[in-house]
């Protein structure tokens, strides 16, 4: 958990993919903060743990089903009215493919996570932050949104592009809300996924190529976030910042 000391008292923040890495860590931090959390995610077992040790709230919600999304953000507006941070964390991939070798299957359901998943949260959040004083949506994308990574996942690298332009259509439609929209692009983090995807060689030659020489951390991200979510980040908007250990320097 990062050691960043901000408040979050009194501030609502919905964080999608929140039963594992990334979106479990901010659960963890944002609920210490003092913010009330919520937290979606397909994986109810794990999701509900995370929320039972933070005291957060869990929600079970497929972010890329309309109806679901929709649920979620009802229930948050019932008890809340409003919704002041949204952390689009969901995504991800399961195989190492080429343009080639990636089955039309695993295409639409990487691109429907990563993509389609924050324009669904996106959308139905929407009308709550525009119910709080200082609106956030911060998204997650890739280093392989910004540049070629082999050997990784065509629809991923594909879905966080797409996310990084989103993101700016968004803080272009929001401004006049007073509702930020920035997006984080990570290297190689060393979440359980990660772990499962690439083999323990790949994993080392991958830290072998990063001028800090390691893979980034949870709490590395983690802090952006609550940077982006906080007081001092609410005059930065459309912005991607690369959190990637100087992988990629643009």
């Amino acid at each position: 958990m990062s050691n960043i000391t901000w408040s979050f008292a009194d501030r609502v923040v919905a964080i999608t993919g929140s039963a594992i890495g990334m979106g479990e860590g901010a659960v963890e931090t944002f609920a210490a903060a003092g913010a009330s959390v919520y937290g979606l995610d397909v994986d109810a077992k794990r999701g509900r743990a995370v929320a039972e040790r933070t005291g957060s709230t869990f929600v079970e919600c497929d972010v890329t089903s309309s109806a679901a999304v929709l649920a979620a953000f009802e229930q948050i507006a019932t008890r809340h009215q409003r919704l002041d941070v949204l952390i689009n964390n969901a995504g991800g991939f399961w195989e190492q493919n080429t343009t080639e070798s990636i089955s039309e299957i695993e295409w639409d359901h990487v691109i429907d996570l990563n993509l389609k998943g924050v324009f669904l949260c996106a959308r139905h959040a929407i009308p709550l932050l525009r119910q709080s004083s200082a609106g956030r949506i911060i998204t997650i994308s890739s280093l392989a949104g910004q540049t070629a990574i082999y050997q990784s996942s065509p629809a991923y690298a594909a879905a966080k592009a797409g996310v990084l332009s989103l993101t700016r259509v968004l803080a272009s439609e929001l401004g006049a809300d007073g509702i930020t929209s920035n997006a984080i692009a990570p290297s190689a983090v060393l979440t359980e996924r990660i772990k499962v995807v690439r083999s323990a060689e790949e994993r080392a030659a991958t830290a072998a190529s990063i001028p800090l020489g390691r893979y980034g951390g949870v709490d590395d991200l983690v802090t952006w976030m609550m940077f982006l979510a906080s007081e001092e980040g609410g005059y930065m908007t459309g912005e991607t910042i690369a959190v990637n250990g100087g992988r990629f320097m643009s």
